[in-house]
């Protein structure tokens, strides 16, 4: 059982978010006395050489759908589901040479189809076996759910990053409905959860808002934009991550707003967590972060991205978090107070429970062999 294992991880090139949230996993695996390799493109890479040592890092990047200024997502998904098979059965045979090459044991797929191989132990991440169609289109989401159980079934595991009862992020996203028997949930997964905050002088800190900037273009820059106009002259000043690891270190102002390329963990979370007000995407990462933080944020959903959608209003109505539609954001919006409302259970049974999946999965590996 203490054999150590070559885990490949692989996350969705997607917005940052699918690589941050299995930073915590890599890191765990990694604590105990496994080989980590990640596999994907340069600016996921970027971020994982960024937090952790010790690392394999290979460039095997994956489908990035994108984004639309005039149609909604789900339609340019299905306009591009045959560009998404053909990415789904290449990096399937390309996941065969890498196992071969660097001898994997394990494989971790971040929402990726195509990287399961039954000569292993495969583990498939999502949260959202369901995937949420606009109401007038809902009937079709069965559709959805099947397909995804299909490909989930293809893999020994299935971890769900939310809790399994009523308390829990993601709603009827992974509830709900009936899940194959292989789906387990592994908490809530956010790289701060174990992170240490910088130790900065309490005199150095000042009174801020913060703007976590995620997801492709061109959504991201007309966000961007937008927030901008509406923030550059507003006290107190705002300081705006932009989410790009590859980029160099160093930041511009424009007004009374503070752009940041990147920053580590553990300065990113002092900077989130001593914010007056945060505004941010509603990403389920973004907000698994933000749980974790133990603050609360201004959601502005991307436009025509159903989940996106979905999960701000849902989680708004528990009174969790606020939010605005990017079309109302205008110069009478107001700040929310970044104090948080969620039971502290969130947090501390994920710990508790991403424990329970990963010694599943090193158990499935080992009665593998």
């Amino acid at each position: 059982m203490n054999e150590k294992k070559n885990i490949l991880i692989c996350p969705l090139e997607w917005g940052l978010g699918h690589a941050a949230r299995m930073i915590p996993v890599a890191k765990r695996l990694q604590e105990l006395n496994n080989n980590i390799f990640i596999g994907s493109g340069k600016t996921h890479l970027a971020l994982f050489r960024s937090e952790m040592r010790g690392v394999t890092f290979l460039d095997f990047s994956g489908f990035r759908p994108g984004y639309s200024k005039y149609f909604p997502q789900y339609l340019i998904m299905l306009l591009k589901t045959p560009l998404l098979f053909y990415h789904i059965i290449s990096e399937h045979f390309r996941l065969k040479r890498i196992i071969k090459e660097h001898q994997i044991d394990i494989v971790i797929s971040d929402n990726r189809f195509g990287l399961w191989n039954r000569k292993i132990t495969s583990v498939y991440v999502t949260h959202m076996p369901r995937i949420p169609m606009p109401k007038p289109f809902r009937f079709l989401e069965f559709l959805g759910v099947l397909l995804h159980r299909i490909i989930i079934k293809q893999y020994t595991l299935c971890l769900i990053p939310d809790l399994p009862g009523e308390l829990n992020l993601s709603g009827r996203l992974s509830h709900g409905i009936r899940l194959p028997d292989n789906v387990r949930f592994s908490g809530i997964l956010s790289r701060f959860i174990s992170c240490e905050s910088s130790k900065t002088d309490v005199k150095e800190r000042s009174v801020h808002n913060t703007v976590i900037l995620s997801g492709p273009e061109p959504q991201r820059g007309m966000l961007k934009r937008k927030l901008i106009t509406l923030l550059a002259g507003k006290e107190p000043k705002t300081v705006m991550l932009e989410g790009y690891p590859e980029k160099e270190k160093g930041n511009q102002k424009n007004g009374n707003i503070i752009f940041l390329n990147h920053l580590a963990s553990p300065l990113m979370k002092e900077m989130i967590t001593e914010s007056e007000s945060v505004i941010s995407r509603s990403g389920y990462s973004t907000i698994m972060d933000l749980v974790s933080l133990n603050c609360s944020a201004l959601l502005i959903p991307t436009p025509g991205q159903t989940e996106q959608e979905y999960l701000a209003q849902y989680l708004a109505e528990k009174g969790w978090f606020h939010t605005i539609t990017q079309r109302k954001l205008e110069g009478s919006f107001s700040l929310p107070s970044s104090e948080a409302g969620w039971p502290g259970e969130l947090v501390r049974e994920s710990k508790v429970l991403l424990e329970k999946a990963l010694e599943e999965i090193l158990e499935k590996n080992h009665e593998q062999n």
